[in-house]
């Protein structure tokens, strides 16, 4: 197979997912060979992001150093051929399509003008980009040393309390995060806004949430349980406090669950996703939306 669709990874777990889900189900679809690229969005080293592809049995190779852009002149190459594509009669980048505002939409996607090497960037955080092909991405999706996740205090507990567990997610510091912006007061305050909106829907959704579940166990995942906590008192509230490798197990403990109350953020939507229970509830915010896409949210969660 000649043709290759090298993907730029970036940003964290969550959108990582969504970029190779998306460029996965292009390559099945047009029959090109899949290469990721997983360091072209991290040279900068501008955030606190990393790679985490690799915890996953993802059957796709690194791609070479050659087809990479990831260092200051690569990049400058990279900008100056993504200027010059409409010149190009066979395209070499799909970059995700965007408006002024810069909010994207689902669309479909066709490679039949592009060259046999084609760089694929953006998020596609949408999952009809990839829908058809959910059992291949539950294998790809496959955590490596899945027994090591397994011995988890938390694994058995959710196991032994399937049919009572809910889980809720809370990221604190959703503007803020990034090394620019962790002193930023606007940024902070922007941050605090967005947790106390999340919060609040939280409640309504567990007001609402389907009657099915006799006395519900709540388990909530956080990246900071100190300003968390404050706001989830009662005792049907569970902290699951992971101190060893705290992204991969919590993301693993997270498909465990079989009732979901997603909170706005890629990260626990495809925890949600994955989850492989037929009779599995997922609950999201009618009104938040974490993701620039218009169509992020899965048509069949309730929307409350």
């Amino acid at each position: 197979m000649n043709k290759k669709i090298i993907v730029r990874i970036a940003e964290g777990l969550g959108n990582q997912m969504f970029m190779y889900a998306n460029a996965l189900s292009l390559s099945k679809k047009f029959d090109y060979k899949l290469l990721i690229d997983d360091s072209s969005g991290y040279y900068k080293k501008k955030d606190v992001r990393n790679y985490y592809l690799n915890y996953f049995k993802i059957t796709s190779k690194l791609a070479p150093s050659y087809l990479k852009f990831d260092n200051f002149f690569k990049n400058l190459l990279r900008k100056i051929l993504i200027k010059t594509e409409l010149f190009r009669k066979k395209k070499l980048f799909l970059v995700e399509k965007k408006k002024i505002n810069k909010e994207t939409h689902f669309y479909n996607i066709n490679l039949n003008c592009s060259s046999n090497t084609i760089y694929v960037e953006g998020h596609f955080e949408c999952e009809k980009y990839f829908n058809n092909n959910r059992q291949l991405l539950l294998n790809e999706f496959t955590l490596k040393n899945k027994s090591k996740y397994e011995n988890n205090p938390y694994s058995k507990f959710i196991k032994k309390n399937l049919n009572k567990i809910i889980s809720l997610c809370v990221r604190t510091d959703r503007f803020s995060e990034r090394l620019n912006n962790r002193y930023n007061f606007t940024s902070i305050q922007k941050s605090k806004d967005f947790t106390k909106l999340n919060i609040n829907y939280i409640y309504r959704a567990i007001k609402k949430f389907p009657k099915k579940i006799f006395n519900p166990i709540y388990l909530i995942w956080s990246n900071n349980f100190t300003d968390v906590k404050k706001f989830f008192p009662d005792t049907n509230f569970v902290f699951v406090e992971n101190s060893n490798n705290k992204t991969m197990t919590d993301f693993y403990l997270l498909t465990l669950c079989k009732y979901f109350i997603v909170g706005p953020s890629s990260f626990h939507w495809w925890g949600a996703w994955l989850s492989n229970y037929h009779d599995k509830i997922c609950v999201r915010p009618k009104n938040i939306n974490p993701s620039s896409n218009r169509d992020f949210w899965p048509c069949n969660w309730l929307p409350l």
